[in-house]
């Protein structure tokens, strides 16, 4: 069950932040074999005074079309699957709604499945 947070600076069209996040899902179910109906994904846009990056951090070239993304997930999944979701996430973003690879920024946030409560309460995964 990812829980997920896109960020992006302000202006875009409707239409491309729609595309964030449908790509975004895409990838995981592709990837992390997320199961379908389990999206729970936030988008937000940042003006300038909000929104700080790096532009050259470890030689990447950055642009102000960066798109910052962070999923809390249970921490169950292999590196190489971690790694299939992040070119994944950064082909199907390029195709649709043209990000940039450079301008794709992921992290994933890994926590226990007793820590998720998923509706009324309840410790579902626990």
């Amino acid at each position: 069950m990812p829980l997920t947070r896109i960020a992006l600076g302000a202006g875009k069209p409707p239409a491309y932040r729609r595309a964030l996040p449908a790509e975004v899902y895409l990838a995981m179910t592709e990837t992390f074999a997320v199961p379908e109906n389990d999206l729970f994904i936030t988008v937000s846009e940042h003006g300038p005074d909000d929104f700080h990056y790096g532009d050259r951090y470890l030689g990447v070239a950055r642009s102000d079309d960066l798109v910052t993304i962070q999923a809390t997930v249970s921490n169950m999944r292999s590196a190489a699957q971690k790694f299939a979701l992040f070119r994944r996430i950064v082909e199907r973003l390029g195709a649709n709604p043209g990000v940039r690879p450079e301008d794709v920024l992921i992290s994933l946030v890994e926590v226990a499945k007793e820590n998720w409560s998923l509706g009324n309460g309840q410790a579902q995964y626990a």
